[in-house]
């Protein structure tokens, strides 16, 4: 099977979620999907990390993405850890689950998007089968796979990152342009090293060049507007 990478396009796929069954693609739509896995139902760190996406669920459809998760792990185990992930996340404020969690026992979409430990032997279940790895694909309307993030089972995520992560590849996206380090939305923008200068004066009006870095230009985001 292909190793999926940047720009791979994001395999489909059938499976049964606490939601109902879905196709992916069918269900992705024309929106963007955030599709992250977990390596088991009942873990504190997943249990804090699917409250807290419970409580940003705005915050990606402000983006127009789709969240949905993945557990090695059944749908009446589902059903019964959403009322932990509640309860968890209600110590901040009222809180449900409203995005779907697949079921993936089998692990054929795990397999399919290599999300499997192969090498933390700790890391499986009473079978032996292995947990599916901490990752989080984001996909484009595309099916592109635009992001792939992966994270240790003893480290938890930080969503902040990742909105701050589809803020960037979004407005890279729309206005051709690129980010730099720690960039945020409001902060200025970097044009792409191969636009002519006569097209970089046209579109970014008020850009500027680093005096000793002609390779080095920025724009202020107001330039993306007008």
């Amino acid at each position: 099977m292909p190793q999926l990478r940047l720009g791979s396009i994001a395999p489909d796929f059938e499976a049964d979620t606490t939601e109902g069954p879905i196709k992916f693609h069918e269900w992705a739509g024309n929106s963007w999907v955030m599709l992250f896995s977990h390596p088991g139902d009942f873990t504190p760190v997943c249990t804090t990390e699917l409250a807290d996406i419970s409580q940003r669920l705005p915050d990606f459809v402000k983006r127009d993405v789709k969240v949905i998760g993945i557990s090695a792990d059944s749908l009446q185990t589902h059903f019964e850890w959403i009322e932990d992930i509640i309860e968890i996340a209600s110590k901040t404020a009222p809180t449900c689950v409203e995005y779907p969690i697949i079921a993936d026992t089998e692990r054929k979409v795990s397999l399919l998007y290599d999300m499997l430990d192969h090498q933390d032997m700790t890391n499986v279940d009473e079978e032996g089968l292995p947990y599916t790895i901490r990752t989080i694909f984001l996909i484009d309307p595309n099916k592109v796979i635009r992001s792939l993030l992966q994270y240790p089972a003893s480290v938890g995520r930080d969503f902040d990152e990742v909105i701050r992560l589809i803020d960037a590849i979004q407005v890279a996206d729309k206005h051709k342009v690129m980010t730099p380090v720690c960039w945020k939305p409001g902060d200025d923008v970097i044009i792409p090293p191969g636009t002519p200068d006569e097209e970089a004066k046209k579109q970014f009006p008020e850009h500027t060049t680093c005096p000793k870095l002609a390779y080095m230009r920025t724009a202020p985001m107001k330039d993306l507007e007008h």
